[in-house]
C-alpha cells in the first residue's frame, strides 16, 4: 500500500481550544492508518480582537493553517469540528460553509466523505443537535456522511458525563476547565482511526474499480 493513497482533512473552529484538543486526538487516531495523509486546518475567525479579549478566548494555534474553500477539493474525507452556539454550528463555521458556492456549482465535493465532532458547555447543550445542523451542507454538496455510531465503549459509560454521541466525538467543556477528559480523547482517537479507514477503503475501492473497467 503506497503512502498518501488517501487525503483526510480535519477542519475545526475553536474558541477556547477544547475542539482543537479533540482535533489533535482525531489526528493521532487517523495517522494510525497506513496510506492516509492527514492534515489539520482551522476555520478563520470572524470576531474582532477586542471581542475575543472580552471573552477571554484562547490564542489560535499558530502552526495550523487557515483553510480556504478551494482546499476542500484536495481532500478525500473531511472531519468538521466545532463548538455549539445555542445548539447549532457557530457563525465562524457557517461563514466558511457559505464560502463554498464555487464547489457546489462545480460538484467538486460530490462523493467525498465527511463527519463531525463537537464541544458543548453543558451536558445537554447540543451534543447531537449541533452536528445535525451541518448535515444539510453535506447533502447539498453530495458529501457522504460517515457517523461514528457507538464505535467506542466510552460512549456507553454511565458513571460520569462524557461528551460524544453516534454523530461523533465530543467534549463537555467549561471555559475554565481542562476538558476534553481522557475518556473523551480516547473516543476522538478512535473516531479518527475509523474515519481514516473508511476513507481509504473507498479511495482504494474506487481506484480498483476504475482499473477493472479500463
Amino acid at each position: 500500500m503506497t503512502a498518501g493513497a488517501a487525503q483526510v482533512y480535519i477542519v475545526y473552529y475553536s474558541t477556547y481550544q477544547h475542539v482543537k484538543k479533540l482535533a489533535d486526538a482525531i489526528e493521532r487516531g487517523a495517522k494510525r492508518i497506513a496510506g492516509v495523509d492527514v492534515k489539520l486546518f482551522q476555520v478563520a475567525e470572524t470576531l474582532p480582537e477586542e471581542v475575543l479579549a472580552k471573552m477571554h478566548a484562547a490564542p489560535k494555534a499558530a502552526d495550523v493553517p487557515v483553510i480556504a474553500a478551494d482546499d476542500l477539493e484536495k481532500a478525500d474525507g473531511i472531519l468538521f469540528g466545532f463548538p455549539t452556539r445555542f445548539g447549532i454550528v457557530p457563525a465562524q463555521i457557517k461563514t466558511f460553509l457559505d464560502s463554498t458556492g464555487k464547489q457546489w456549482a462545480s460538484g467538486a465535493l460530490r462523493g467525498k466523505q465527511a463527519g463531525t465532532f463537537f464541544s458543548t458547555n453543558t451536558q445537554h447543550g447540543g451534543q447531537e443537535t449541533t452536528a445535525l445542523t451541518i448535515l444539510p451542507f453535506f447533502a447539498h454538496h453530495g458529501l457522504q456522511y460517515v457517523p461514528f455510531g457507538y464505535g467506542h465503549p466510552n460512549l456507553q459509560k454511565t458513571t460520569e458525563p462524557i461528551g460524544g454521541s453516534p454523530y461523533g466525538a465530543g467534549a463537555i467543556a467549561d471555559v475554565t476547565d481542562e476538558s476534553p477528559s481522557k475518556l473523551e480523547l480516547e473516543v476522538a482517537e478512535a473516531q479518527g482511526e475509523y474515519f481514516a479507514r473508511q476513507v481509504l477503503v473507498r479511495v482504494l475501492g474506487e481506484r480498483a474499480l476504475a482499473q477493472q473497467q479500463q
